[in-house]
């Protein structure tokens, strides 16, 4: 029979670099599991994405034992990575802060399309645009539709 969860956490991680100090060790250690086995499994994990914010969704079941789920990195993550940005616009989609070029966005949606609600590339492009959008960063050869 399949343990069952008792318990699921969902944090954003900096790939490689989890530490049982806080903010990992504050929300895992009332969970009561081994914060130094995870953030070594963690890191091993997460090795060569060194750099990128990590979300995971790790399962906590009732012996203390746990499991993870590493997801892809957030889409504005990845939007302002590719974008050279530190952050996006203050007026969204009003202020235009960089632009990004067709195949960059598809390398994007490709990287997101398992955590995305799409079942092919080109409809994962359309919710990364949306999001580049509202960041205020634009995409060369899509054209504005917001009225």
């Amino acid at each position: 029979m399949a343990k069952e969860a008792v318990k699921k956490i969902k944090l954003q991680i900096p790939a490689g670099k989890a530490t049982p100090a806080p903010p990992v060790g504050t929300v895992l250690g009332p969970a009561g599991i081994n914060l130094q086995e995870f953030c070594t499994k963690y890191n091993d994990a997460t090795r060569d994405k060194m750099g990128d914010i990590l979300p995971v969704e790790i399962s906590i079941y009732e012996d203390r034992s746990f499991d993870f789920i590493i997801k892809t990195p957030p889409t504005s993550f990845l939007l302002k990575k590719y974008a050279k940005i530190n952050k996006g616009s203050v007026k969204g989609a009003t202020e235009t802060v960089a632009t990004l070029t067709k195949d960059q966005l598809k390398e994007i949606a490709e990287i997101k399309l398992p955590d995305l609600n799409a079942y092919n590339v080109d409809d994962a492009m359309k919710i990364v645009a949306g999001t580049a959008r509202n960041m205020g960063i634009a995409v060369e050869g899509l054209e504005d539709t917001a009225e």
